[in-house]
């Protein structure tokens, strides 16, 4: 097994104040209920309280620790902790006006079980609230991002700079905060939520650590979270949010376009 650079950073070490930057949560959800049916025909029902949700999806259900944030108008992301399952988070990003739903679960896997590939593995579940018919465009895997070099301001200790490389990487590094000088290749899944409206996740290989951001281009702004393992063997779910900067686009000639 490789070592890390020296002096790389523990999860916990980067992420204290990564949200100094994020949106502030609200009670707008609170007191409604929701069915989402997802594409592979997982069924979630949803009651959202303050600060908490009670879901059921058909084979568990419980009430446990939510966070709702309005990231665009009508959209909504959903953090929900499992106080049972410590080692599995869900994201959920909901559109009441469209009905486009997306969910995104992440789950610590054991070191043995992610031979050569990143610890922390995430699945994506496009799907719909159920009600009114949906209207507009589908979730969907997205290229759009790819050339694109934007800086991340989450903090004033903590401003990194992403380069989207392709459809499966992106390059990172730290300008400002405890990382600085730090920065790798890692794997990702970027949807296309609706216009100017993506979510971007990413799951690291030398730490075991993965995240979901919505970025709202209209806003420039970016809400999300982090899952992992801290130095110290905790499972640590971080909130984070930041300001967007686009800074370049790169346009690659036909037939030289990154996979």
């Amino acid at each position: 097994m490789n070592e890390n650079p020296k002096d790389w950073k523990t999860y916990d070490e980067f992420a204290y104040g990564i949200d100094t930057n994020r949106l502030p949560a609200s009670d707008a959800l609170a007191g409604s209920s929701y069915r989402i049916g997802c594409d592979d025909g997982r069924m979630l029902d949803l009651a959202i309280g303050k600060g908490e949700a009670e879901w059921s999806d058909g084979k568990e259900s419980a009430t446990d620790k939510a966070e709702v944030i309005e990231v665009a108008p009508s959209t909504y992301f959903i953090e929900i902790v499992f106080a049972g399952r410590p080692r599995e988070a869900e994201t959920l990003i909901l559109n009441l006006e469209t009905r486009r739903a997306l969910s995104i679960y992440s789950i610590v896997r054991d070191a043995k079980d992610a031979a050569g590939e990143p610890q922390v593995a995430q699945i994506f579940r496009p799907g719909i609230v159920e009600g009114d018919a949906a209207s507009g465009p589908e979730p969907a895997e997205s290229r759009d991002l790819i050339g694109l070099r934007a800086h991340f301001t989450y903090s004033p200790n903590h401003v990194y700079e992403h380069t989207y490389l392709s459809s499966q990487r992106y390059a990172w590094q730290c300008l400002v905060g405890v990382q600085r000088g730090h920065g790798d290749v890692d794997l990702t899944t970027t949807y296309k939520f609706d216009e100017n409206q993506y979510v971007f996740t990413f799951r690291e290989f030398k730490i075991p650590v993965a995240s979901t951001f919505f970025y709202n281009f209209d806003d420039m702004r970016s809400t999300g979270k982090f899952l992992g393992i801290t130095g110290d063997g905790r499972i640590q779910n971080s909130p984070a949010g930041a300001f967007i900067r686009k800074a370049s686009m790169t346009y690659y000639l036909l037939g030289q376009e990154p996979v």
